[in-house]
């Protein structure tokens, strides 16, 4: 029980720590350009948590929109032959779905040559921001692509964008796949769950094992939903994926405190409790969903203190959440509508970059972690109860911001 009391204090600090650190995750916008005869028709759709960045942006609903108005055509502008195109009017609210907010508004582009398209949303609050701008030129095929602080710039030529130019196109193959890297490189919570993962693995084969289930798991979301199979609500699965990070983090400090019954009933009853909440109507997550999430940790412990090799249980529990996590892979992709004859570069290309930037991670962790245990007991101590506290109090402090906030 010592042990699991040193856990629980590194817990109890370490949401200071993370409510600094992680207040958000990297965002994502979304626009539409129908350009006809220099006319072009933009609408634009972003999330009101990351407008929470900005000062105004946690105001009501009116006064956002009046600073909406004029913000959004300012810093998402359109050029035709190096001459910014005329905003006809301001950008006008539209009805959104809860979470988001969505603006269109007109632009006439004079002269003629090549247009261009420059996003600086969020960059100022948010570097790592990144902008899905998706355009139709007269009747020419729809064409796609990321901007970022890396590259805010995107031109194309007067009938669209060609398919076959590396250069002018859409975002290729490659790209998606360098999207995929810094999307598992700065997806915080998701590498949080890797490393409660590894913190209490014993060999490179357990490593193996669990990272394949987790890499198949959410391979399998992954695809399901950005072809439109399952459409999943964003905010409860985020609020699930802090849970998930939560809940394996406590198997560790249930381990490291010698199987305390504690932690089983501490957690069961903990989602219980949660449940009820949700059925009176707080928070953002099923009722029933937090129901069977406090089944299934009552009958998940009792099972992993019978077995005799508990690896092939983290093996699943890393497929099980694994598959929530897919779905917040995809987000992005899912909501920026790609039809289904240009999926298959983006969800082949992000996948792959996403398994590698994760294979880089847990090469770079796991001897590292191997190095700091094997440097005695004290050390053991800090990386597997620290590690496994801080990360509790993360997985926690995501949930509840997800959920409440």
């Amino acid at each position: 029980m010592r042990n699991l009391g040193r856990a629980l204090l590194v817990a109890t600090l370490a949401p200071f720590v993370a409510a600094a650190a992680f207040a958000h995750d990297r965002g994502t916008s979304y626009s539409s350009w129908s350009i006809r005869d220099g006319a072009a028709h933009v609408s634009v759709r972003l999330t009101e948590i990351d407008l929470s960045r900005y000062p105004w942006g946690a105001s009501g609903a009116s006064a956002r929109a009046r600073v909406l108005h004029d913000y959004l055509p300012a810093n998402l502008i359109l050029k035709r032959g190096g001459r910014e195109c005329v905003l006809g009017g301001g950008a006008r609210a539209l009805r959104s779905s809860p979470g988001y907010v969505t603006f269109e508004w007109e632009l006439r582009c004079g002269g003629e040559g090549e247009y261009e398209i420059r996003s600086d949303l969020l960059l100022d609050v948010s570097p790592s921001h990144l902008h899905f701008a998706r355009v139709r030129v007269d009747d020419a095929v729809a064409n796609e692509r990321i901007l970022s602080a890396r590259g805010p710039v995107w031109s194309f030529g007067e009938t669209g964008a060609a398919a076959g130019e590396s250069a002018r196109g859409g975002t290729s193959l490659f790209g998606y796949f360098v999207l995929g890297i810094e999307h598992i490189l700065t997806g915080y919570d998701h590498l949080a769950f890797v490393l409660a993962l590894l913190l209490l693995g014993s060999s490179i084969g357990e490593v193996a094992k669990i990272v394949t289930g987790f890499t198949v798991a959410h391979s399998i979301t992954l695809g399901l939903m950005v072809l439109g199979y399952v459409r999943p609500e964003p905010a409860p699965i985020e609020a699930l994926i802090g849970l998930s990070i939560a809940l394996v983090a406590a198997e560790n400090l249930w381990h490291r405190a010698d199987n305390a019954r504690v932690v089983p009933w501490l957690c069961t009853l903990t989602f219980a409790l949660l449940a009820a909440l949700a059925a009176l109507g707080f928070g953002n997550v099923p009722a029933l969903t937090l129901a069977g999430l406090a089944l299934f940790a009552f009958c998940y412990f009792r099972l992993f203190a019978t077995v005799q090799q508990p690896g092939t249980l983290r093996w699943g529990i890393a497929f099980l959440f694994g598959l929530i996590h897919g779905f917040g892979f995809a987000a992005m992709l899912a909501q920026a509508g790609l039809p289904a004859d240009r999926i298959v570069a983006p969800l082949l290309g992000f996948n792959l970059g996403v398994e590698a930037g994760q294979l880089a991670v847990v090469a770079f962790a796991w001897p590292m972690l191997v190095f700091l245990r094997r440097r005695g007991a004290a050390w053991n101590m800090i990386v597997a109860e620290g590690g496994s506290a801080a990360v509790l109090a993360v997985g926690v402090y995501w949930f509840v911001v997800r959920t409440y906030g």
